[in-house]
C-alpha cells in the first residue's frame, strides 16, 4: 500500500494559489514545500484536513475565504502620494517597501501603481479581499526524521512560512 499523508509523515507539495471569481494564478511556487503533517501549522487547519490521507500524484483544490486568513481589507493602508516625493529606485509595481508607524512597528507595502503623477502603495496583504483556491500537488511522503518532527519541517529549508498557505 503506497504512503499516505498522515500525522508525522514528512511531506512535500507544489501550490498555486488561483482567484475563484477570475481563474487568474495569482501565486505559484518554483519549489517544494517541505512539512511534517501534523506536527506544524505551516498550512492552514483547513488545508491540513484536505491532505489527510492523500497520495504522491494526488491534486487537490481547497477554497479558502482571505477574510478568514487576513480579515477585512483596510482601505487606511493603502497610500498615495506625489511621484516627486519618492525616490526613483522605489518606483516599481510589485515592489515590497518596509515602513514603521511611530511605534517602531513594521509593516510590508506593496507599490500598486505608479504613473509620472503619483505613486500608491497597499498594506493589505495582496489577496487580501479575494477568494481563492490553494490547488496543492502531493510530490513526496515518507516517514519523518525525529530531528524533522522537532523542527516541524525539513532540517535545511528556511523559506518564510508565514507567507505559505493561509497563515496571517
Amino acid at each position: 500500500m503506497p504512503d499516505t499523508i498522515q500525522n508525522e509523515k514528512f511531506v512535500e507539495l507544489n501550490y498555486k494559489v488561483i482567484d475563484q471569481k477570475t481563474g487568474d494564478v495569482l501565486v505559484t511556487v518554483d519549489y517544494p514545500l517541505g512539512y511534517v503533517h501534523g506536527v506544524n501549522d505551516v498550512i492552514s487547519e483547513q488545508v491540513s484536513k484536505q491532505l489527510d490521507g492523500k497520495k504522491v500524484g494526488d491534486i487537490i483544490e481547497v477554497p479558502v475565504d482571505t477574510r478568514l486568513l487576513y480579515g477585512e481589507r483596510d482601505e487606511s493602508l493603502v497610500f498615495t502620494d506625489h511621484i516627486d516625493n519618492v525616490p526613483e529606485e522605489y518606483r516599481e509595481i510589485g515592489l515590497t517597501l518596509t515602513m514603521e508607524n511611530e511605534k517602531g512597528e513594521a509593516r510590508n507595502f506593496i507599490v500598486t501603481r505608479f504613473d509620472d503623477r503619483t505613486l500608491t502603495v497597499d498594506g493589505n496583504n495582496p489577496l487580501c479581499g479575494r477568494t481563492v483556491i490553494f490547488r496543492l500537488e502531493v510530490l513526496t511522503i515518507r516517514e519523518a526524521t525525529d530531528e524533522e518532527i522537532d523542527l516541524g519541517g525539513a532540517v535545511d529549508a528556511n523559506p518564510d512560512m508565514n507567507e505559505i498557505l493561509g497563515r496571517a
